[in-house]
């Protein structure tokens, strides 16, 4: 039984690999894109819509509702990022109805990967929001004593939501494998749809988060 996509190898020479989990990742960034142009290629901003446009906006600003309660009052700076995080996550699990597909998800790279750019991403929308100088006092406040605590904080939490991630996306693929070999086919099916759902469950978990941590950050400058 396999722990990771990182163990099946396509490809090597020496020390460059090409694994299912590059693969994997390249090919649902690929289907992020063609997606995303197929979907919105046909756009108006006209009285008159069609229903399917009528539908986006509606998931959009359902989205929009969303992101404002967790704190962020312009969110449509964050939903690029914070949509992409969530839909390649979706994309991962939904993926798995596919025999020979192997979630990159169940890797601990491309979990951390992911929790890297909300790392990256938090200071970067901080410095642009209220400057280098006002983001780097968010680290003394309220006093210079929680300086070391609060970078500890940054790398902790990016940590745990790596492992979250991995963890939970990881069982669900190991208990199907599991389940494949020692029952008849008719339940695997019932924990594939289960399956879908927890990815779905997990995307939203991930994105809320990034969301918050964001919205810290920018609540902090505020005050």
């Amino acid at each position: 039984m396999r722990l990771s996509p990182d163990e099946i190898i396509f490809w090597q020479n020496g020390f460059i690999k090409l694994n299912a989990t590059i693969v994997w990742t390249w090919v649902l960034m690929l289907v992020l894109v063609v997606g995303a142009r197929l979907i919105t290629r046909r756009l108006k901003s006209e009285v008159h819509i069609s229903r399917w446009q009528n539908m986006l906006e509606i998931i959009v600003l359902g989205i929009f509702e969303q992101l404002k309660g967790v704190g962020l009052k312009h969110p449509e700076k964050y939903i690029g990022f914070l949509g992409t995080l969530f839909l390649f996550i979706v994309m991962a699990a939904l993926f798995t109805v596919f025999p020979v597909y192997e979630p990159p998800t169940g890797s601990l790279s491309t979990t951390t990967a992911l929790a890297i750019c909300v790392f990256m991403a938090v200071p970067i929308f901080g410095i642009v929001e209220q400057g280098f100088g006002g983001y780097l006092k968010t680290y003394i406040e309220p006093t210079p004593l929680m300086l070391p605590f609060n970078i500890i904080s940054e790398f902790s939490r990016t940590l745990a939501m790596a492992i979250r991630l991995f963890g939970n996306m990881m069982s669900g693929t190991m208990i199907l494998a599991i389940l494949l070999t020692i029952t008849p086919l008719i339940f695997p099916i019932i924990m594939s749809l289960l399956g879908l759902l927890t990815g779905m469950v997990q995307a939203y978990i991930f994105s809320i988060l990034s969301a918050v941590f964001i919205a810290a950050a920018m609540k902090t400058g505020e005050e």
